[in-house]
């Protein structure tokens, strides 16, 4: 989920290192403007504001370096199942929401033989990302400019190992890419042992979340989640992480999980990991 706008970015646009052609300021985009804000607390770290919300981080020359937790869940549960299920030397993951591509960044650092393809609605933002930070040429980081749903439309069956949804308008998905037709499309894409994930943004009723993992399980037969307990609980607002998957994803009480919570629980922001019985009666508190 984006985040809001931090009152206090503006009061940050000191001097700046330069390493790629990243400056401090607002630049006009196809979908509104974009801002660029120094992070503060990196010597070369790097703040993306889409119309005022914030959108994506970087920290120029370290692409591991995530600074929005969600993102941090996301490629614990990434990491684990290309350990389990994939083959890390032949990847091909395809990132919905393109922003400053800081997840496609990491894929392509981790996992150097990656293709990674990124779906960026906004042409004149992809132009600016490619111009502003260290993003890796084509095949390893392919920007493609489009409507994720329409993009996502035109896949070849089983043409896919990953697909990475984290897509907003302002700090909602398209109703659209919420969908169980969408989740069967993006399933057609994957191949058999492939991973959804997306980020979901939802209020503390969680009707949101509790509907997009109904949505997830017609279709795949194992469904995860990962959140902080005060978002699980219903106590903000904030960003669930689901994952699912035709091939077994991590059960709680096996080695595969508790090593996906360590990591969870090591974050700024503590996660807790849940499988798919708990998924389920997740979903079903929305019936």
């Amino acid at each position: 989920m984006a985040k809001k706008k931090n009152r206090n970015a503006a009061s940050r646009r000191a001097e700046h290192p330069n390493k790629t052609g990243a400056v401090a300021g607002v630049y006009p985009i196809s979908t509104g403007e974009a801002e660029l804000v120094p992070d503060g607390y990196h010597s070369d770290g790097w703040l993306l504001l889409i119309n005022g919300v914030q959108s994506s981080h970087v920290i120029v020359g370290q692409p591991r370096m995530l600074d929005f937790e969600y993102m941090r869940w996301i490629v614990a549960v990434l990491d684990s199942h290309i350990q389990t299920h994939l083959n890390p030397e032949k990847l091909r993951i395809t990132h919905l929401g393109g922003g400053a591509c800081s997840l496609a960044r990491y894929c392509a650092d981790v996992y150097p033989n990656s293709r990674n393809t990124v779906v960026e609605l906004d042409a004149k933002l992809a132009e600016h990302v490619r111009d502003w930070f260290d993003i890796p040429k084509s095949p390893r980081v392919k920007i493609r400019v489009g409507d994720a749903g329409t993009v996502t439309r035109s896949f070849a069956p089983e043409s896919r190992d990953v697909v990475i949804r984290d897509v907003f308008a302002v700090d909602k998905t398209p109703v659209e890419l919420t969908s169980v037709d969408f989740v069967r499309t993006v399933d057609h894409s994957l191949v058999p042992g492939g991973l959804y994930i997306l980020n979901c943004g939802d209020d503390r009723a969680l009707n949101a979340a509790r509907a997009e993992a109904a949505a997830l399980l017609e279709v795949f037969e194992y469904v995860s989640i990962v959140a902080d307990s005060a978002m699980l609980k219903g106590r903000r607002r904030g960003n669930i992480i689901l994952a699912g998957s035709h091939v077994p994803l991590p059960q709680l009480g096996s080695a595969e999980a508790a090593s996906i919570s360590r990591v969870l629980m090591g974050g700024g922001v503590p996660a807790q990991y849940w499988d798919t019985e708990k998924v389920r009666a997740f979903a079903r508190k929305g019936a």
